[in-house]
């Protein structure tokens, strides 16, 4: 079933340059990006995305980082694209992210992790609400969808 994520670009990806790399990663694996908005967000609309955090004692700090520089906000669609981005973007912190993962390759912190993506099909939902009206969210075809989304790996006889 294709499904839509959320994915944020934090201050640090977008203060250190990569922004274009981590976007090339999902335009390589196959993901259809759908909308787009570069904004600087405020601590009331940070404060939604990770209100089940709000008692938590990074919640603070984490607030004042993500309304502190211009993030990108994207919205990625393709079959399982929850599940493809979260692999993509490795464990939460750099320090203990794989090699090849997105904070893998680019972070070694435990504060800082470049990037924030849904991690569930509800939690996309409502994400996704806060920051794009249904008509910014464009639907089109990838001409090349054919030979990216075959499940099979045998041939048909």
């Amino acid at each position: 079933m294709v499904e839509r994520t959320l994915i944020i670009i934090k201050p640090d990806g977008v203060q250190r340059h990569i922004v274009g790399e981590i976007i090339g990663r999902f335009e390589k694996k196959g993901l259809k990006l759908v909308a787009a908005k570069f904004v600087q967000l405020s601590e009331k609309q940070v404060g939604q995305v990770y209100a089940v955090h709000r008692e938590k004692p990074f919640f603070k700090p984490m607030v004042k980082f993500l309304s502190s520089s211009p993030v990108l906000l994207m919205v990625w669609e393709a079959e399982g694209v929850i599940n493809m981005t979260r692999k993509m973007m490795g464990a939460t912190f750099g320090l203990y992210a794989e090699p090849g993962s997105i904070r893998g390759d680019f972070s070694c912190s435990e504060r800082y992790n470049l990037i924030h993506g849904s991690d569930s099909p509800e939690s996309a939902q409502q994400e996704i609400k806060l920051f794009f009206a249904p008509n910014e969210i464009i639907d089109y075809k990838l001409t090349n969808s054919p030979w990216l989304y075959v499940k099979s790996a045998s041939p048909k006889k």
